[in-house]
């Protein structure tokens, strides 16, 4: 299988290439427990990836997420084999990408790196694969986002979307928790979601992440009191990429808050979130980011 594209093109093909020797439905094989155990690995298809986008990293992790139109919700298929043996990260095959689509996947870099480096846990690889993750996207995402041929540009942020998705087998948190249902359900970029979603979950997690700070601004060579440093460093940098500050901007309404909330809490990722957080509680964060009111977050 030769899997060429975005996040989405590459978890399609991986999924393609793992289900092509199965005969069980592919539900069955949800990353829940040990269900992957469940698979023929001998029915699994080679995976050569071939990333246009950086952002997921998709083509380096073990995963494909595939959204179950019955119940409007994204899972995740998971078997270790399901990781491409092959992958041709190059930069021209990016330079075509709009910088809309530059940013909202850069940011999605950003937020793997950023949600690994906080997940609760011992992983000193990945807490250094992740802060050198986000010094690049800091570096070269402005640079690929104003200038699309900018090759140096293209070809770091494709390192850091690698490098984002590496980190994150320590964990994610809440940005993803809550923006696999929005997804779903409102059919919204997933980059573009988390980009949205960050600044909340920095508030909402506050003194969860309190250690963590003081390194990410000393990473990023910002001043002043960490919290603040950071928090706003990541609101003015979305900004300058023209990213939305609230969910309603990208049309989502508030009206499902409780379902929202609901299944942000049964999310896989929701694991790795620092502040444990129940389902009330992320009815809450998506309502703050639907108002775009960072004081109801925490």
């Amino acid at each position: 299988m030769i899997a060429l594209g975005g996040g989405s093109a590459l978890d399609a093909g991986k999924v393609i290439a793992f289900m092509s020797g199965q005969t069980r439905p592919l539900w069955d094989f949800e990353d829940v427990a040990d269900w992957w155990t469940r698979a023929d690995p001998g029915g699994i298809a080679a995976t050569v990836a071939v990333p246009t986008t950086a952002g997921t990293g998709s083509e380096v992790g073990r995963a494909g997420v595939v959204i179950n139109e019955a119940t409007q919700q994204k899972k995740i298929i998971f078997h270790p084999l399901m990781m491409p043996g092959v992958v041709i990260s190059d930069p021209e095959l990016s330079v075509g990408l709009p910088p809309t689509i530059t940013a909202a996947t850069g940011m999605d870099a950003f937020v793997h790196c950023f949600e690994a480096f906080c997940a609760p846990g011992f992983h000193p690889l990945a807490d250094g694969i992740a802060l050198e993750g986000m010094r690049l996207i800091q570096a070269y995402l402005p640079r690929a986002y104003e200038d699309g041929k900018d090759l140096e540009a293209r070809s770091r942020m494709l390192a850091a979307a690698s490098m984002g998705a590496t980190a994150f087998q320590k964990g994610l948190g809440g940005v993803h928790a809550i923006a696999h249902p929005v997804g779903a359900h409102f059919n919204t970029h997933h980059g573009l979601t988390n980009a949205v979603l960050l600044p909340y979950l920095i508030a909402h997690n506050r003194t969860a992440i309190a250690g963590h700070l003081p390194i990410i601004a000393r990473t990023l060579n910002l001043a002043g009191e960490p919290f603040a440093a950071v928090l706003d460093w990541v609101l003015a940098f979305r900004k300058r990429l023209g990213i939305a500050h609230t969910l309603a901007q990208i049309g989502v309404p508030g009206s499902e808050a409780a379902v929202i909330g609901r299944e942000a809490a049964l999310d896989p990722s929701a694991a790795g979130n620092p502040r444990p957080t129940d389902a009330d509680g992320y009815a809450r964060i998506f309502s703050s980011a639907v108002k775009g009111d960072l004081t109801l977050a925490g």
